[in-house]
């Protein structure tokens, strides 16, 4: 790790004031905007489900706005085209009017910050022009290949509970977030301060806190923290766990799991701890970050089979699971 101290407490404080300025703007959901931040502090792309009237949505805009980075919002629909997302080609007429050619007009995916509203409700034709983005950081439109712009970060929302007109996000694009969110309904004293926040005067705008160069260094702080080598092993036990054919996997898992996490699952665990450390002001992961970061990063990534299914099994107790059994 760097052993620039002035750039770490100075990253420290950044983060600090970046928490409290949403803070300013959404009542509770204290968990989920850490989570949030340690995906976005990781380069992570995140999936976020949850019915509606929950904040989802107003907690990526106003992450977008204190930011000093573009942001764009994509509103998924069934009869989007996957050139309302990319861009594509125009003919156009040159200014003397002599010569005609066509010229490609940038879509919303060259931003930053993506919001994917809702992103369920569009056809798999039209969710796969986000999974070359997602994963390269590019666009090949119009026979070219585009490089995004650096930071590049997709926060997609997703209802649970809507099922007429969605269409399943594919398991290849699921892999590519990074983090998979649930956001519950507020507890009683939260949901008052919401009534009260939300019904009374005029809402609170955020103020811009941080440039999109000052991020980009944190990001890059995040990065260079060491990772020890028995928390490196744990992370590897954990994630191979997750595999039925695995020799670390117990008789629960084998019982209950069709697929387990893959590699990519060993790296995000390992990324989204180090974004945690820096959330806590700590120069090196522990177990104890591994453990806060696991469900998230494999919720999505392990598939339970018909026994789990058919038994009332789910994700988060298979999750349980292991972070109780695997030492």
């Amino acid at each position: 790790m760097s052993n620039n101290t002035e750039a770490w407490r100075k990253a420290n404080e950044q983060v600090a004031v970046l928490q409290n300025e949403i803070a300013k703007v959404v009542v509770g959901q204290k968990k989920i905007v850490e989570q949030m931040l340690t995906a976005l502090l990781s380069r992570g792309h995140c999936l976020i489900i949850g019915v509606p009237g929950l904040a989802k949505t107003l907690l990526v805009s106003t992450i977008g706005r204190i930011l000093g980075i573009s942001f764009a919002r994509i509103q998924f629909t069934p009869d989007m085209m996957p050139s309302d997302i990319v861009g594509c080609e125009i003919l156009q007429e040159s200014e003397d009017g002599r010569k005609r050619e066509f010229v490609f007009v940038r879509g919303p995916v060259f931003a930053n910050l993506i919001l994917a509203d809702e992103i369920n409700r569009t056809p798999p034709k039209t969710q796969s022009a986000l999974l070359e983005a997602m994963q390269e950081k590019q666009v090949t439109a119009a026979g070219k290949t585009m490089p995004l712009p650096e930071p590049f970060v997709v926060f997609a929302t997703q209802n649970p509970i809507e099922h007429e007109g969605t269409y399943p996000l594919p398991e290849a694009q699921l892999d590519r977030f990074f983090y998979c969110l649930n956001i519950g309904y507020p507890d009683f004293e939260e949901e008052r301060q919401i009534v009260k926040y939300t019904t009374c005067g005029k809402p609170v705008t955020p103020e811009r806190v941080i440039s999109a160069e000052e991020l980009m260094a944190i990001q890059d702080l995040v990065s260079e923290i060491p990772v020890p080598d028995h928390t490196l092993d744990y992370i590897l036990r954990l994630v191979h766990a997750t595999r039925p054919d695995s020799k670390y996997a117990d008789a629960f898992i084998k019982k209950y799991v069709a697929w387990g996490a893959g590699p990519r699952a060993s790296q995000n665990l390992t990324r989204a701890a180090k974004a945690i450390a820096m959330l806590k002001g700590k120069p090196m992961i522990t177990e104890e970050e591994v453990m806060e970061a696991a469900a998230p990063v494999l919720r999505h990534r392990i598939i339970p089979n018909y026994n789990a299914v058919g038994e009332g099994v789910d994700i988060e107790r298979i999750i349980t699971h292991l972070l109780q059994e695997v030492k």
